[in-house]
């Protein structure tokens, strides 16, 4: 980690003493991530409900400038016409599964429900990509199904889960478990985790915004 990065990871842990117990995971989760981006894979993200919602929120992370503008490199800027180069910023490679409505749809109603994200994991899905899989419980099927294809292809899985981590937690290549049997508190807590790790990756790979 560079200091920028070390600084969002140590203030993290300090605003939630109670994430002490997920350091290491949440390291592990960003090490996965570095890897991943550093061999031109793509994060693909799932969940339900509100945890749709953050994979949603996650996507739109890292797409963009978070907590810096993302200038383009010079090398990048001379590909586009100046007005145009002037409003891109420097990306993070990500798609949300539970935007395809297209294909969940055809899944849900022409194959099985539970096989909509799996789907599309093997479809998206390659050795240098990242799945993050994200669910109170740790048990919902269709991002358990996914996780199942995503070993299957030798994907790398991180669980973001809360109670006791449930089947995700068994199956991920990395689990982050916030420390809670409550749902609407387990969702607060994977907030300033995933916070913190878009921007650690943000400073990671877009050094003082290049």
């Amino acid at each position: 980690m560079n200091s920028t990065v070390l600084h969002i990871y140590e203030t993290l842990l300090a605003e939630y003493p109670q994430l002490q117990c997920c350091a290491e995971s949440i390291k592990e989760a960003f090490d996965l991530a570095v890897a991943c981006y550093s061999n031109n894979g793509t994060v693909l993200v799932c969940g339900n409900g509100g945890s749709a919602a953050d994979s949603e929120h996650i996507v739109g992370e890292l797409l963009k400038g978070f907590m810096q503008r993302r200038t383009l490199p010079e090398s990048e800027r001379e590909k586009f016409p100046s007005e145009i180069a002037d409003r891109l910023q420097g990306t993070l490679r990500a798609i949300s599964l539970v935007s395809q409505s297209g294909i969940i749809t055809a899944y849900a109603n022409d194959i099985d429900p539970n096989m909509i994200f799996a789907q599309q994991v093997y479809a998206y899905g390659d050795t240098n990509s990242l799945l993050i899989g994200i669910s109170t419980s740790g048990n919902s099927a269709n991002v358990v199904n996914a996780f199942h294809v995503a070993r299957g292809i030798g994907m790398n899985t991180w669980a973001l889960v809360g109670k006791d981590g449930g089947e995700l937690a068994k199956l991920a290549t990395t689990a982050t478990i916030a420390p809670s049997q409550s749902t609407p508190k387990i969702q607060e807590l994977h907030l300033p985790i995933y916070h913190a790790w878009c921007a650690m990756l943000e400073a990671h790979f877009f050094p003082e915004g290049n």
